[in-house]
């Protein structure tokens, strides 16, 4: 679990970043989420975009991505979110 202070610090690195995966008209599927998968191994606070068209509602997408992979959601945006998971092999952000 993130305190308030980390949440805070996360929500303020990832003000410049850019979203790097879009859930479109098909929704969640196992290629989103490998592709989720390796952006939080790489980067660790990733930005994502659900798309006017995608079936899956905001909310629902955030419970089914940190779910599933075990990842912390950080800031919530209209339609874009951003979460946090540590990366097991090279850890970058220290929070």
């Amino acid at each position: 679990m993130i305190t308030g202070k980390k949440r805070a610090r996360l929500r303020a690195m990832a003000n410049g970043i850019r979203p790097v995966v879009n859930i479109g008209k098909d929704g969640i599927n196992e290629t989103v989420l490998a592709s989720i998968e390796d952006a939080l191994e790489a980067r660790e606070l990733i930005k994502i975009n659900v798309m006017e068209n995608s079936p899956i509602s905001i909310k629902d997408a955030i419970d089914l991505i940190t779910e599933k992979l075990k990842a912390e959601p950080i800031q919530v945006i209209g339609k874009r979110f951003v979460i946090y998971r540590r990366s097991t092999r090279k850890p970058r952000i220290e929070v």
